[in-house]
């Protein structure tokens, strides 16, 4: 965890954060209370608390929230039994975090529970098609290393019992140390699912 810490200070993931800043920032528009699974420590977030979201950071290890900025309110738990109330945030984002969770079909069950009616989701899966995902997986010291779930559909069709998908698109090209615009399947190294809240979800369903 300290050698994440240290990496994601340097330059490259500074442009990489501020891109997926710019990129959700218009997607949230018109939320207010937003919880992020799997935050870390909470740099985007913050960037989203600076535009005056109400923003929980939800992770698993109190070492990388405990690097989070103070705008952020932080929670220690699991995204598979998140420890919030029914209906409460407008909005979830999922930020590189969904495909690392070992059981990820029940966090996407647990944000439908906590979303108000008609809330947003939004997740960005790393794209494992894409060179940036290709070269990172195999070094062992990458965060990268770590993924448990690469089958997108998948994913996909998990989402799609509880939220109804309405726009996906690959996003944010990456090689080398370049980042830049890109839609294309293999320059870019994430693929976005936005989706609304199903109204027929009940908690408990399956």
């Amino acid at each position: 965890m300290e050698k994440y810490l240290q990496s994601i200070k340097k330059e490259f993931w500074r442009r990489v954060f501020k891109a997926e800043l710019e990129y959700i920032l218009p997607k949230l528009e018109g939320l207010k209370d937003i919880l992020s699974v799997g935050c870390g420590p909470a740099v985007i977030e913050a960037g989203l608390a600076k535009h005056d979201f109400s923003v929980t950071g939800l992770d698993i290890s109190e070492e990388a929230l405990g690097q989070s900025s103070e705008a952020v309110r932080t929670v220690i738990g699991s995204a598979e039994d998140m420890d919030f109330a029914d209906y409460c945030f407008d909005g979830v984002i999922y930020v590189a975090s969904l495909q690392f969770i070992e059981r990820y079909e029940e966090a996407v069950r647990q944000t439908a529970r906590v979303l108000r009616p008609k809330g947003k989701l939004l997740v960005l899966l790393l794209n494992p098609k894409a060179v940036f995902f290709k070269e990172k997986v195999k070094n062992p010291n990458s965060y990268v290393s770590g993924i448990k779930h690469t089958d997108l559909n998948e994913i996909e069709r998990t989402i799609k019992q509880y939220f109804n998908v309405q726009d996906s698109e690959f996003f944010l090209g990456i090689e080398g140390q370049n980042v830049f615009e890109s839609r294309n399947p293999d320059l870019a190294s994430l693929y976005v699912l936005k989706a609304n809240k199903r109204n027929t979800y009940k908690d408990g369903e399956n």
